[in-house]
C-alpha cells in the first residue's frame, strides 16, 4: 500500500511557541501540496523518526486560537 507521511517534528509546548518557527503550512498551501497526490491514498503522521504513527480522521481536526502558555517567555 502506498500512503503519504507526515513527518512531524515537535518543536514547542504550545501553537504559539510553534508559531514562532514560521513552518506551518497554510490550509491552501497543504490543499496545494496535496492536490498532486490520488485523492483515495491514506495520510499517515510519522512521530519518533518513524518509531510509531497515528491517522488523521474528521474527529481530530478542530479549529482553535492562540493561548497564552504560562510558562512561556519572550
Amino acid at each position: 500500500m502506498r500512503y503519504i507521511k507526515f513527518e512531524t517534528s515537535r518543536i514547542g509546548y504550545s501553537a504559539e511557541q510553534a508559531e514562532e518557527w514560521k513552518t506551518a503550512l497554510t490550509v491552501g498551501e497543504l490543499i496545494e501540496v496535496l492536490s498532486q497526490y490520488d485523492k483515495d491514498r491514506k495520510v499517515f503522521f510519522s512521530n519518533d523518526d518513524g518509531y510509531t504513527y497515528g491517522s488523521i480522521t474528521e474527529d481530530c481536526i478542530e479549529e482553535e486560537e492562540y493561548t497564552e502558555y504560562e510558562d512561556y517567555e519572550e
